[in-house]
């Protein structure tokens, strides 16, 4: 693993995981699935001797004494590919260069589906443990005040589980007297009755040779303690098990540490809501309990109106404010039978159990539409928190979890694109539509792994020479037999994430090569403009990506252009937008704001953001010379050029009569078919040494 991979994954690890981690009193380490290591505590750098940022890269079975080292790998081999738990007993290079023994035990985390799962990591020191383990029987007797010294809870058990000796802090842990740690009793009858299956369960591994461990607990009268209790067989010369030592360590305060990082990883810190990890663990749960009833159960997904509009003019603080209120009012309305969590930004997501019919589910999303609308005032300020909620029913929209959300996700976008406000039930239109969507993921998913994609180039020309001084990279995919299909047939992987970031990787790859072969040979490169969809800002690294991909291709930063359309700084993510721009401005990628005027608050966006150029939308073009309004909007944006310090491009150019009505205008570069459709790389090549 290199380091920017490894900082990748510390940076997906929010503030209280990483606090908690390192408030655990051990050594904690995570690594990838693949079990490469990126994070080790506090408390295991100290030991180790390294800083974090060293850390990161290093080759952390080195750690491991030679002698252990095939007993580890062979049990470590066999987990990983299952995810299976393992426990080892090794030693563990100091700083210094000694060596301690430590108990490591490795689990696999699983995550949410965007984020990946994780080995945790543990390893207890047993140094001493073990060191008492191999001089116990010859010094037993002699070192019986020495355990009566030790905060650990130390007790010898007879073959048959009676006590042959218990350390004071053994006697206090278990309730018994001092004066009688001498013995006749059973030790599994001491302990509380919750525990004693597992007790018996380990004593009887450690009976039979090998080490056992596992968490109790006790009460002292004053409060619980939890207790990690470590069996270990004392074998005689020919092998066989004298007797059981029991290490009991109190680890409450770990446990407690645990306690919080479960609720941290359950819990939205916002909001006190259960979060989008627990909440599809909690959705799984309820399908598989109405498989077995055969009851039907309802999801509700409910998404804020106006949130950004909050955030954008009253603040973050207020926007706060909004959902802690809100989600408040979604729990008091809420009937018994429902779960709700928050899924992250203003997205809500609601389980109904056990409904009768979908009237059922249509009353609790009307009546919670109708709660959520009432006022809500911040600082003097009234705030509109109206939501929109997308309905779907089990096992009548889906039978599984992911596509039941897909279900209701789809009612909820339905609903959005034709107002705001109140509910919609998935219906089977919309399930065609969904199919037709599934359809098109499926394709994007062949042309991505099949490497089909391929740019093609509509020149930018200077409207009054012909020159070529720039192209548009567009997106289109070849198929076996040499047919080139334009990106229509995809058009929903842009609204996926994980689709969307793949096709654009592709097609920067493929754009920088060719830009890079170009520059190779020799020719004069013109700026080259690439489409951004709004999905991709879902996560904060979209420039870091893009200024890697540049740097790698050794392509010079002024020689691309980001098109951004006026509707991505409405989109989820929009804080991300922002950071991008202002990064890749930084280091001198050019933004353009196409369809310019097709949007909301246009003029307020060249004021906000570092927009470079705009794009007039090709429906302003096809109309102006019918509509003298549109004439009008045209010359206005043309005119708005040269006072901002803009480059003003007329898109969709059809004819001359556009053209010579554009040049009177003032606008000095355009692109439409009128000069060239988009072509593929040869013919962009040709285009850069002549005029069209």
């Amino acid at each position: 693993m290199n380091l920017a991979s490894s900082l990748q994954f510390i940076h997906q690890m929010n503030e209280t995981q990483q606090k908690v981690f390192n408030s655990i009193p051990s050594l904690v380490w995570l690594l990838t699935e693949q079990g490469d290591a990126y994070f080790f505590n506090k408390i295991s750098q100290e030991y180790l001797g390294f800083h974090e940022s060293e850390s990161l890269v290093k080759e952390w079975m080195e750690l491991i004494h030679l002698d252990d080292l095939d007993v580890f790998q062979s049990e470590w081999s066999q987990a990983l590919p299952l995810k299976s738990q393992i426990q080892v007993e090794c030693r563990l290079k100091h700083h210094t260069g000694a060596y301690r023994w430590f108990l490591v035990s490795a689990k696999f985390v699983e995550q949410c589906s965007d984020q990946a799962g994780y080995w945790f990591v543990n390893s207890v020191d047993i140094h001493e443990t073990k060191q008492f383990q191999q001089n116990l029987v010859k010094y037993i007797h002699a070192q019986t005040n020495m355990l009566d010294t030790s905060v650990d809870c130390i007790k010898l058990l007879e073959a048959d589980g009676y006590l042959l000796h218990v350390n004071k802090s053994g006697c206090a842990a278990l309730n018994i007297p001092e004066s009688h740690h001498t013995f006749g009793m059973k030790w599994i009858e001491l302990l509380p009755s919750e525990i004693r299956t597992k007790a018996t369960r380990a004593l009887k591994i450690a009976l039979q040779g090998k080490t056992a461990r596992f968490r109790g607990m006790s009460e002292n009268g004053q409060k619980i303690q939890y207790w990690d209790n470590l069996l270990t067989p004392i074998l005689n010369d020919q092998g066989q098990t004298e007797c059981v030592l029991c290490m009991s360590r109190d680890v409450t305060t770990q446990r407690e540490t645990e306690m919080r990082l479960r609720i941290a990883s359950e819990l939205d810190e916002l909001t006190g809501l259960y979060n989008r990890r627990f909440f599809k663990l909690q959705l799984k749960r309820s399908l598989h309990k109405h498989k077995a009833n055969k009851k039907l159960m309802g999801l509700m997904l409910l998404d804020l109106d106006y949130f950004k509009h909050v955030n954008d003019t009253l603040g973050h603080a207020a926007g706060d404010h909004l959902l802690r209120v809100l989600s408040k009012r979604i729990e008091n309305i809420l009937p018994d039978n429902t779960f709700v969590a928050r899924l992250g930004g203003d997205e809500f997501a609601v389980v109904v159990n056990g409904i009768d019919s979908e009237s059922e589910l249509e009353r609790i999303a009307l009546e919670v539409g109708k709660q959520l609308d009432a006022p809500i005032t911040y600082a003097g300020n009234l705030i509109n928190g109206s939501m929109s909620i997308g309905c779907a029913i089990y096992p009548r929209d889906s039978k599984d979890s992911v596509n039941l959300m897909k279900c209701a996700d789809t009612a909820l976008n339905d609903l959005k694109a034709t107002g705001r406000g109140g509910f919609r039930m998935f219906d089977q239109y919309m399930q065609i539509a969904a199919q037709n969507i599934a359809i098109q993921l499926n394709e994007a998913r062949h042309i991505i792994r099949d490497d089909l994609i391929i740019p093609f180039y509509q020149p930018k020309v200077s409207l009054s020479d012909g020159k070529v001084v720039g192209f548009e990279a567009l997106l289109r995919w070849q198929t076996s037999d040499h047919q080139v299909h334009s990106p229509s047939n995809v058009e929903q992987a842009f609204q996926d994430y994980a689709l969307a970031t793949k096709i654009s990787d592709a097609i920067q790859n493929k754009v920088f090569k060719d830009m890079s072969i170009w520059m190779e040979q020799g020719l004069e490169i013109v700026p080259i403009s690439i489409n951004a969809a709004p999905v991709e800002f879902l996560k904060d690294n979209y420039a870091e990506r893009l200024l890697h991909r540049l740097n790698l291709y050794k392509i010079p930063h002024h020689l691309i252009e980001i098109e951004i359309t006026e509707h991505i700084l409405d989109d989820r993510g929009s804080d991300y937008v922002v950071r991008a721009l202002n990064l890749l401005k930084q280091h001198g990628v050019r933004i353009a704001l196409d369809d310019f005027g097709t949007g909301h608050s246009s003029l307020t966006r060249l004021r906000d953001y570092p927009v470079d150029c705009l794009k007039i939308d090709c429906d302003f073009i096809r109309r102006m010379n019918q509509d003298e309004a549109i004439l009008a909007i045209v010359q206005a944006i043309v005119a708005l050029g040269p006072k901002l310090s803009l480059d003003i491009v007329a898109e969709g150019i059809e004819n001359t009569e556009q053209l010579e009505l554009l040049k009177r205008s003032g606008c000095t570069m355009g692109q439409g078919y009128l000069f060239s459709q988009a072509v593929n790389m040869q013919r962009a090549k040709q285009m850069l040494t002549q005029a069209i």
